[in-house]
């Protein structure tokens, strides 16, 4: 997403001109023989309503408006929490909505949301809910942009949800102004989740199972560890992890039989249709208003409305209205993930399943029901694969057996988990609901482990640059016209873009297999080198695979360049492209010395020939220093040095016209050979 608003008078005129050229054809509609190239009226409404989405995206971007607080002086901010507060590891973290913002003397209005992490006093933790106003000090910071190649961007991801600083605080410099003060609705809504929440926990032991069953009934993440998620969207049934379609439908299944014990009349029609879409609203607000289940709920209530009256639907106008009605509201769901996920799922279920379900006939219901899903499942999968591996890198191989496997046990922890739920206790009732909802996603979570780890369970590493994902979304539109059309010609256009395609993937794996390179990794605490050799790579760290900093930092780039041979750098090696002898390591033509505390007082008589002197583990030294005892052309310190040493040497860097890479503070550095 990139900032328009030196543009919008520009983008306000050229709405203006094409909507009056739009009357102005529609008026002269036949003096025109405008229905030659009926055409022009949709291009030129697409055309208004793509600039007007831009027009409106910037018009709500605070950080454009003058009263914003990043643009007013003030040393304390007055906000409100409007998240639910989450705590991880000591930290709480939530989005605060700002509202004032002065000093002691004089308070202004302001605006604008924050992302506040409290580091946590466990012997006197702060309680803090959703709606709560604080005072807190101006002490944020703009958020930065990833340092390492392929990083998670989160900087993006902040400011699609209209935020753009981060204040980390400690608890006693928050201070509590009121309690619950938020949208009592909303207040009410996430205290029922948790109370419901900690009900399953109170009749079922298993964690992870609690934590699914939350996830999947409530629309609760918290407590949702990395390992269960990966299984799931490792083998293509991540949505059940979303509250989104599928739920929403089936409450909505479990409402229409309950009150189809109603007698018939036009007074019960009118009270089946308000309790249903009062139920199915109160869902969406339980789970927490994301935007899958926004689509699903707006689209289903629109359709309770049409049939209960005897209307058409037309399903793609239907999806069409409910994103208009969504992107009303908050224009920056357009950039939420989930909100691409979820109406590109649908669109291409309504456009593609009807084709697909055609390939196979079954004269067998069973076999036809499960076709069903498995064409259904198919659609997804085929208009989601290139945003699905924009996002997410990979392709579950086993989509379709595991969501054809899953149809059974996800109506089992829905209705079940509901009735648990809503129930009140009775002991009977509810261990055998609990019992039986901790059984089924036990069962449901170790097969589909079991078809995560399954040979050729996924296909990992897949990085598409902005060229492929367009030609990849051009060759289904091009195969889609030609199943509709029968025309020749859109199978030729897409056999050639594909023909485009997998030249562009053999072009980025020769000269990934082909390329040399130093990767120097910026970290704020740990060391971290990548001595790259086409598809291998030695790696020097101190952290483990499983470090959050490396999954985070070092691993996307891992798999953006393919490296699929990895070894760790720790011992002296002897190779033919590196060799490393104590603190030196020859890579190529390239020298690097590593210099750590052994190096304290140490001198030489001769100076030493280094190409990257590499600073680790907050030695005691100086400019001086290196300069009588080494020849070096770069000069780089990690994250393991003091801040007062990286002070240092920058102070004395600047002063003798040196170049330093402080990666603490900058981008990562890499050296390519060829």
């Amino acid at each position: 997403m990139y900032p328009c608003a030196g543009y919008i008078l520009g983008l306000e005129i050229a709405v203006g001109i094409l909507l009056l050229a739009f009357i102005v054809l529609n008026v002269g509609y036949q003096k025109f023989n405008l229905f030659k190239v009926r055409w022009i009226g949709g291009v030129l409404a697409g055309v208004m309503l793509f600039l007007a989405g831009i027009i409106a995206l910037e018009a709500n971007r605070e950080s454009n408006s003058a009263a914003h607080f990043s643009k007013q002086k003030s040393t304390y901010l007055i906000g409100q929490i409007t998240s639910e507060p989450k705590l991880n590891n000591g930290i709480l973290r939530f989005t605060t909505r700002i509202e004032q913002g002065g000093d002691t003397g004089k308070l202004q209005l302001m605006k604008g949301n924050l992302m506040v992490s409290v580091k946590i006093d466990t012997a006197k933790a702060i309680s803090l809910v959703y709606g709560d106003r604080l005072i807190i000090p101006t002490n944020f910071t703009n958020v930065e942009a990833p340092l390492n190649p392929a990083e998670f961007n989160y900087k993006v991801f902040l400011v699609h949800q209209n935020i753009y600083q981060q204040a980390f605080l400690i608890q006693y410099q928050v201070t509590l102004l009121q309690h619950d003060a938020g949208n009592p609705m909303i207040a009410y809504a996430l205290k029922l989740r948790l109370n419901l929440v900690n009900k399953l926990k109170s009749a079922i032991r298993d964690t992870d199972v609690v934590a699914v069953a939350s996830t999947i009934i409530l629309g609760y993440r918290a407590d949702l560890r990395k390992e269960v998620q990966e299984a799931y969207a490792k083998t293509g049934t991540m949505h059940l992890l979303s509250v989104a379609g599928m739920h929403v439908g089936l409450i909505y299944l479990m409402i229409t039989f309950l009150l189809s014990f109603l007698p018939h009349g036009k007074r019960t029609k009118l009270i089946k249709i308000v309790v249903s879409i009062l139920l199915i609203w109160f869902y969406a607000l339980i789970t927490g208003f994301s935007a899958p289940v926004c689509r699903a709920v707006v689209m289903l209530t629109m359709v309770i409305i049409g049939f209960s009256f005897n209307r058409h639907i037309n399903r793609l106008n239907v999806l069409a209205v409910s994103a208009f009605i969504l992107l009303l509201y908050n224009p920056f769901y357009i950039c939420d993930a989930g909100f691409q996920l979820s109406y590109m799922a649908v669109f291409g279920i309504i456009i593609i399943q009807p084709y697909v379900y055609k390939w196979a006939h079954f004269k067998n219901w069973i076999a036809r029901e499960i076709w069903l899903v498995a064409s259904v499942s198919l659609a997804a999968q085929i208009i989601l694969f290139p945003l699905g591996a924009l996002y997410f890198h990979d392709f579950p191989v086993y989509f379709l057996l595991s969501n054809v496997f899953i149809i059974l046990p996800s109506m089992i922890v829905m209705y079940a988990g509901i009735f648990f739920l809503a129930l009140p206790h009775i002991p009977i009732v509810s261990a055998s609901l609990g019992w039986l909802l901790e059984r089924t996603i036990t069962i449901m979570t170790k097969t589909l482990s079991l078809m995560e780890h399954a040979p050729f369970g996924s296909i990992s590493k897949i990085w598409l640059s902005p060229l492929e994902f367009i030609l990849a979304y051009a060759i289904i539109i091009g195969t889609l016209c030609f199943l509709i059309q029968k025309n020749r010609q859109w199978l030729k256009f897409s056999l050639v873009l594909g023909l485009l395609v997998s030249i562009s993937f053999s072009l980025k794996a020769y000269n990934s297999s082909n390329t040399n390179a130093i990767t120097f990794f910026s970290l704020r605490k740990n060391t971290g080198i990548l001595f790259r050799n086409g598809n291998s790579g030695l790696l020097l760290t101190d952290l483990n695979a499983k470090d959050k900093a490396y999954q985070y930092s070092i691993q996307p780039y891992l798999d953006s360049c393919r490296v699929t041979k990895l070894k760790s750098l720790s011992k002296d090696t002897d190779a033919v492209y590196i060799s490393k002898r104590g603190h030196l390591i020859h890579f190529n033509s390239q020298t690097i010395l590593l210099l750590d505390g052994s190096f304290d007082g140490k001198t030489f008589p001769d100076k030493l020939n280094i190409d990257y002197l590499y600073i680790i583990g907050n030695p005691r030294i100086s400019l001086q220093y290196l300069k009588q005892n080494f020849n070096f052309k770069q000069l780089i310190a990690d994250g393991s040095n003091s801040t007062r040493l990286l002070n240092q040497l920058e102070q004395e860097t600047k002063l003798g016209n040196f170049t330093f890479i402080n990666l603490k503070r900058n981008k990562a550095a890499i050296w390519v050979s060829n």
